[in-house]
């Protein structure tokens, strides 16, 4: 809902006189943990040289929570919410004076994605808002299966998919050997640390069969970045059914018990022979 807010008015400034202002079109991607720069420059007028008519205003769109500011020459940061708290900084004073009232933002947690405004006023004023999305990668997914041993053809076995510490929330697809997406009897669950970056947790169930491979690929969307793991069981990992297996010790031992008697019978033929010719 946001971005879509947002995105309805990218780049559009409410400009007064000869002050514009310029930001980015598309939302600024941060990386969890590092810092990130969220660009606004003013056009037209220019503060005097002791900046002494300047004022660089940086606040939440939303809720107007104060970010950062600067006027009367210097940063008053007496109002700046606690949440941003040695965490902000403009670019000096010959930045601010050629025009460059960007804001520095460091060490990026979840809770700073948002709406920002930008607001400068030198004799005029102008302000634009532009949004601030934050992204992490996430491990390589892991897949397991349970039970691990004992397995036969036919069995019902449940494939799970793990992977740790990305942002924003995950999309997992499962496809077989063949490349088709498994959709029946899956389950995902996303679960939030106390950073707000997610842990991944997806579970097929599949029913098996000798020598089958099924993959398990996780997408984060933000990143455009994949991850995928895989499984393969082979017909030596998978053991007989005891009916398939009793049925085979079965017809093994009748067919030992026909060759026997197939034996006798034909040693029987024989000796018979041998006597008529002796005879």
């Amino acid at each position: 809902m946001l971005l879509s807010l947002l995105l309805s008015s990218l780049l559009v400034a409410h400009t007064l006189a000869k002050l514009d202002l310029v930001i980015p079109e598309l939302p600024v991607v941060a990386m969890f943990g590092r810092d990130v720069v969220l660009n606004c420059s003013f056009e037209g007028e220019r503060a005097s040289a002791n900046l002494s008519e300047l004022s660089v205003f940086w606040q939440l769109t939303d809720t107007k929570r104060s970010v950062h500011a600067f006027t009367a020459g210097a940063n008053q940061l007496t109002d700046q919410s606690p949440a941003f708290a040695n965490r902000t900084s403009l670019f000096g004073r010959d930045a601010l004076a050629e025009g460059n009232a960007s804001l520095l933002l460091r060490r990026v947690r979840v809770d700073d994605e948002g709406s920002y405004t930008c607001f400068v006023r030198v004799q005029d004023y102008a302000s634009a808002a532009m949004l601030l999305q934050v992204a992490a990668p996430y491990t390589k997914p892991v897949v397991t299966l349970s039970p691990e041993n004992g397995l036969r053809p036919g069995d019902e076995v449940a494939l799970t998919c793990m992977a740790y510490s990305g942002y924003p929330e995950a999309e997992v697809v499962w496809q077989d050997g063949a490349g088709h997406n498994l959709t029946d009897n899956v389950t995902i669950s996303q679960v939030a640390n106390e950073v707000g970056l997610f842990s991944v947790r997806s579970v097929v169930t599949v029913m098996l069969e000798p020598d089958s491979t099924y993959y398990c690929r996780l997408t984060n969307t933000l990143l455009g970045d994949e991850g995928h793991a895989s499984v393969s069981i082979t017909g030596q990992n998978m053991a007989f059914p005891p009916v398939v297996l009793g049925v085979t010790v079965g017809l093994a031992v009748c067919l030992l018990v026909l060759l026997i008697a197939l034996a006798a019978v034909c040693r029987k033929k024989i000796k018979e022979s041998c006597e008529e010719i002796r005879l």
